[in-house]
């Protein structure tokens, strides 16, 4: 019989030998193998180097870094994100931590001296909403039956099911119901996962999905079909994305489950391919054929959405529309070149088309020029989900904004930047159904529908801050671009805008201090024969506002 102690160490060794027989494996692997150099030259402490550059962007994003300096979102941006979903504390104490000298291209908000009150618990504008209805009614100007004042200015950018996970984009529809808020379905097709209350606005992509025959090509009957039954406000018709422009997307065999390719039209376990350009049209007059017949047949507001590159396509956009009366867009969604949630190589994500705010101007400039800029709703895209760039945006012309990393950042993700491997930690930008399952959308969209609240909030206090009720009457000349030398500019001047652009005229302001109006109502003017009760009123179907809650008012998070 063994003593006691040599029985005890048996299982140790045991563990021993069965190391040092995988340490053997893997060394004779890292000599005998030709693909990486330094594993062959340093076996086994080789693999650390690869280990670290796998955690390379956990590593700067918790410990290396600075607040700012982390891109494409820093740690304040994403602290903010987080803590307004989770109705946490979102104010930062000891003043900024940004460089406010030795700057290049700093913003600048001018206060008034005089800022406006902040308005009553359920008045507009006021808690637990903060409601912001868009500044225009969008499809008024070309008369579309079905044309609507959306009843918020923020919100959420086109992501498609397949892109995301099931999980995550019911959690972003149920958050836009709850906030009051749009979802584009990105150019997937419309899937089950947005039919939880939250209103659509059906993307048209080059892919047609969702709106194609059996040959692939775009079908009018085939996308009538898809959005009856559906609260589809407008129809978006994507001509290219920040993240990737003049590409299509493919989405692998692995990630074409069957309930994707039957939302999609396409066949299960083959790659699923969207073409550069669009197969309907080529042309600007086509392009406009095309708006105008969608818009006949649905009666909905049409627009397009676009990245911004050679600037002769929107002169000639512009004029056409200027001169033709009978043809137009109703909106115009441009998005950023500093990329979005589509996974693109990495020359187009940082070289192709203009930023936002440089590519939004030249887009706005056109039709300035052309004497329609109030003809259409201007749309903004890109890294606009936070307070000083939503205003940014208003002011450079913008009537909304639109959301997209930062509300996949509402629901959970955090940066991995796993997006294209199917393998998102969070389960948000994956079909792993075990990844994904850990995703509660009904938690999840609590949180989107706060984060939304949350910025408009904040978007109102800067506003009032500005002297004004509703942040499209902040003037361009409040906002200045602050550079190297201490040197300063007003937005309108460094982006060579002319006396009253991007200015609401007369009575479009008095519409909109009267939607923000605690006496007023909020029954928009213009054409509202949408199919769904009360749209654009934020009541109850009837046009009234909704009832002050019976409690003691309490102070805002942010005060104007």
């Amino acid at each position: 019989m063994r003593p006691p102690d040599e029985t005890s160490r048996r299982p140790r060794r045991r563990a021993l030998k069965a190391a040092a027989l995988g340490l053997t494996g893997v060394t004779g692997y890292d000599l005998l193998q030709r693909r990486h150099a330094i594993l062959r030259n340093f076996p086994i402490v080789g693999h650390f180097r690869y280990l670290l550059e796998l955690f390379g962007p956990e590593l700067r994003q918790y410990i290396v870094t600075r607040n700012d300096e982390e891109r494409p979102f820093n740690r304040d941006q994403r602290r903010w994100i987080y803590a307004s979903a989770k109705a946490q504390t979102n104010t930062f104490g000891f003043g900024t931590d940004n460089e406010m000298e030795a700057v290049s291209a700093m913003l600048a908000i001018e206060h008034a001296p005089f800022p406006a009150p902040p308005p009553a618990d359920g008045a507009p504008g006021g808690f637990p909403d903060y409601a912001i209805p868009a500044g225009k009614v969008l499809g008024a100007a070309r008369g579309r039956a079905h044309a609507f004042r959306p009843r918020s200015l923020v919100n959420v950018s086109g992501m498609s099911f397949g892109a995301l996970s099931g999980p995550a984009v019911q959690a972003l529809n149920a958050g836009c119901r709850e906030a009051g808020c749009m979802q584009s379905t990105g150019e997937g097709g419309l899937a089950p996962h947005h039919c939880h209350g939250g209103e659509l606005i059906f993307q048209v992509g080059t892919g047609y999905f969702g709106c194609r025959d059996s040959a692939g090509r775009f079908s009018l009957a085939a996308l009538q079909e898809t959005i009856a039954g559906h609260p589809v406000r407008a129809i978006e018709i994507k001509l290219s994305q920040g993240a990737k422009p003049g590409l299509g997307g493919l989405l692998p065999a692995a990630k074409v489950t069957p309930e994707i390719a039957r939302i999609r039209g396409v066949e299960p376990g083959r790659d699923c391919v969207s073409p550069p350009g669009h197969s309907a049209f080529g042309s600007v007059d086509e392009l406009l054929d095309v708006v105008e017949s969608i818009a006949q047949a649905t009666g909905l507001p049409v627009g397009i959405k676009s990245a911004v590159g050679e600037q002769a396509f929107w002169d000639e956009l512009a004029e056409t529309m200027a001169r033709d009366r009978g043809r137009g867009i109703d909106f115009v969604v441009v998005d950023g070149g500093e990329g979005g949630t589509g996974a693109a190589p990495l020359t187009f994500t940082d070289h192709v088309a203009l930023p936002f705010k440089l590519g939004f101007a030249r887009v706005y400039s056109a039709f300035a020029r052309a004497g329609i800029a109030e003809d259409v709703v201007f749309v903004g895209s890109g890294k606009l989900g936070f307070p000083d760039a939503a205003l940014f945006a208003l002011a450079l012309g913008c009537d909304m904004v639109n959301v997209g990393r930062e509300a996949m950042m509402s629901i959970g993700c955090i940066q991995a930047q796993r997006c294209h491997t199917g393998r998102c930690p969070t389960g948000v930008a994956t079909q792993n159904a075990w990844l994904s399952g850990g995703l509660d959308p009904q938690l999840k969209a609590v949180r989107h529908a706060t984060y939304l609240r949350a910025l408009r909030g904040e978007l109102l206090a800067l506003a009032r801050t500005c002297g004004v009720v509703h942040p499209a009457l902040v003037d361009p000349g409040r906002l200045a671009v602050v550079g190297e030398r201490f040197t300063s500019a007003p937005l309108h001047e460094v982006f060579g805008y002319e006396p009253g652009w991007a200015v609401p005229p007369p009575a479009r302001r008095a519409e909109i201090e009267a939607l923000m109006s605690c006496g007023g109502t909020w029954r928009p003017p213009g054409p509202e024969l949408g199919p769904l009760p009360g749209d654009g009123t934020g009541g109850d179907g009837d046009g009234r506002v909704p009832a002050a809650p019976s409690r003691q008012p309490r102070v805002p998070p942010v005060v104007g």
